[in-house]
C-alpha cells in the first residue's frame, strides 16, 4: 500500500504542477497508471489509486480554473473524466488476457483516443461557444476556443504522456516479473 500512496501523491503533484507549466497541460501519468493497473495488478483495490489521484487533483484544478479563468465547476465533467478512466480499466483487462507489447501499445493508444473523442465531444455538446454542427464539432476536436491552445495540442500531450508513462510502467512491471521468475514479456524478447 505504500507504493499506491506514493503513486497518488506523485500523480496529484504532477497534475497540479502542470497548471503552472502550460507546456505540460494534459501530460500526466494518471491514464497510464489506470490502464497499467488493470493490466498488471490483480488486487482490484489498487485500481482505485488513479481515481483517488484524479479526484484530489481535480478539486484543486477546478478551484484554480474557477478563480483564474472564471470557469464554473460542473459535476458532469468530473463524472465524464472518471468514466473515461473506467474505460481505461476495460482496455487494461482486455490486454491482460493476451499481454504482448503490441497489445500494451494498442491499449494505451486506444485509451488516449477514447479520452480525446469523448471529452471533446462532450465539450462540443455542452459548450454554447461551439456551433452544434459538424463544423462546430470539428472546431472542438481541432482548435477549440481561440483564447486557448488548440485541442489537438492537448491531445498530443495526452497521447505522448499515455504512451511514455505506459512504457515506463510496463517495462518496470515486466522487469519485476522477470526478476521474480514469473512470466515476462522481457524474457520472451530475449528468447525471440
Amino acid at each position: 500500500m505504500p507504493l499506491a500512496l506514493a503513486f497518488i501523491v506523485l500523480s496529484v503533484a504532477w497534475r497540479i504542477a502542470a497548471l503552472y507549466v502550460p507546456e505540460l497541460s494534459n501530460f500526466a501519468p494518471l491514464m497510464a497508471l489506470t490502464f497499467c493497473g488493470a493490466v498488471y495488478f490483480r488486487d482490484k483495490r489498487l485500481w482505485l489509486v488513479p481515481f483517488v489521484a484524479l479526484t484530489l487533483s481535480d478539486l484543486y484544478i477546478d478551484y484554480y480554473y474557477a478563480t483564474t479563468l472564471h470557469y464554473e465547476w460542473a459535476i458532469g465533467g468530473a463524472v465524464l473524466r472518471a468514466a473515461c478512466f473506467a474505460a481505461a480499466i476495460g482496455f487494461g483487462l482486455m490486454v491482460a488476457r493476451q499481454r504482448t507489447w503490441l497489445n500494451v501499445f494498442s491499449g494505451a493508444l486506444g485509451g488516449s483516443v477514447f479520452f480525446y473523442l469523448v471529452t471533446n465531444t462532450a465539450s462540443w455538446i455542452g459548450d454554447a461557444a461551439y456551433a452544434h454542427t459538424a463544423a462546430g464539432w470539428w472546431q472542438a476536436m481541432t482548435v477549440g476556443h481561440p483564447q486557448f491552445a488548440p485541442t489537438l495540442w492537448f491531445f498530443r500531450n495526452t497521447l505522448a504522456s499515455d504512451l511514455a508513462f505506459t512504457a515506463v510502467f510496463a517495462v518496470t512491471m515486466e522487469y519485476a516479473a522477470l526478476r521474480a521468475g514469473r512470466e515476462s514479456l522481457l524474457a520472451k524478447q530475449a528468447t525471440a
